[in-house]
């Protein structure tokens, strides 16, 4: 296949350097300054396989027709890399690599739903400037389809080809699954509204107790709107309806442990690199969600709700908060 990589952030350059690694024919769409710096010097990828240093072809604008895209945008970038590019892509298989639940039915608004695929990334990766990509932690890219349980030839193909990069596997029902990586990318907030590492944040047990009831919270919501959560590798569910079901002091001992050992090297999350990058980030399309489903069903989700407004109150001043701020303003919650 020919691939295309749009998006030259943290996963798009991760998966765009091990795919041409193992001699697939990968190019790169990013943003002008990720493309002087990878045309100067490539991919420099380092962290648990190792150091690597991958000259690849990149360009600012999709130029050609590929058999596959790999979407490695973020959500509130969808539209407009579509209206742009989507002429050349009716064709193409197109995979989502987005978190949150949104970014299947913007695409859908450009492409047969026939030639979308799903995906969920669970492994990890930090950019340090454009072109510098820490790859903190494996893990396997669940696919599937978001729009039906059918497992296509078109599926298994495109799983074959990223199976070369990562393990693969097919799930029969990625909007369950699609659901639980809400969950797990919901704790990102935090690190993003004081400004510091996962390890540092999580460490603080007053914290991981706030972890624990954005968790509450959410399972709340979700249990009464009826949506099923579908185990991921190396997630299942039970890790949130145990913790959840915890006192929250002991429950948020064994979130601190599990967060502050998830990788050597310092983990930001993507709302914080997004942050750190002077974008807007993708908060409302993870702990927003949580929000709109609530809202949608007239319910309350308090906590979720006051952390998005503290996120985007950081990218609108650029400054963040103290830990003391962020404990003032969710202790009525826990």
């Amino acid at each position: 296949m020919r691939i295309a990589v749009i998006g030259a952030g943290a996963i798009g350059c991760l998966v765009a350097g091990y795919l041409k690694e193992r001699d697939q024919e990968v190019t790169l769409v990013g943003h002008s300054s990720a493309v002087k710096a990878i045309k100067e010097s490539g991919i420099s990828i380092s962290g648990v396989r190792g150091n690597f240093l991958v000259n690849i072809g990149i360009s600012d604008t999709l130029n050609y027709i590929p058999d596959l895209v790999i979407l490695a945008t973020k959500t509130q970038d969808i539209n407009s890399v579509l209206q742009d590019n989507s002429h050349l892509m009716q064709n193409s298989l197109l995979l989502t690599v987005q978190n949150g639940m949104q970014a299947d039915n913007l695409v859908a608004r450009y492409l047969s739903t026939q030639k979308i695929i799903s995906s969920i990334v669970m492994f990890g990766a930090t950019s340090l400037a454009p072109g510098k990509v820490v790859h903190n932690f494996e893990g396997s890219w669940v696919l599937g389809n978001f729009f039906n349980h059918k497992i296509s030839e078109s599926l298994l193909s495109v799983s074959l080809i990223l199976d070369k990069a990562f393990p693969t596997v097919i799930s029969e029902d990625i909007k369950g699954a699609k659901y639980l990586k809400v969950f797990v990318n919901a704790n990102n907030c935090l690190p993003a509204i004081i400004g510091k590492s996962m390890q540092e944040v999580f460490s603080d047990l007053s914290i991981s107790q706030i972890s624990i009831a954005i968790w509450k919270e959410a399972f709340r919501i979700i249990d009464k709107v009826g949506i099923d959560l579908v185990s991921l590798p190396g997630f299942p569910v039970g890790n949130i309806t145990k913790l959840t079901s915890l006192p929250v002091e002991l429950a948020a001992q064994f979130f601190s442990q599990q967060m502050s050992t998830l990788s050597k090297e310092p983990l930001y999350g993507s709302i914080l690199q997004s942050i750190m990058r002077g974008n807007l980030s993708e908060i409302d399309y993870i702990n927003g969600e949580f929000v709109r489903l609530a809202e949608e069903n007239s319910m309350p989700a308090p906590i979720n709700k006051v952390l998005v407004d503290m996120v985007h109150e950081v990218e609108k001043s650029g400054r963040f908060f103290s830990k003391e701020d962020l404990i003032q303003k969710t202790k009525d919650f826990i």
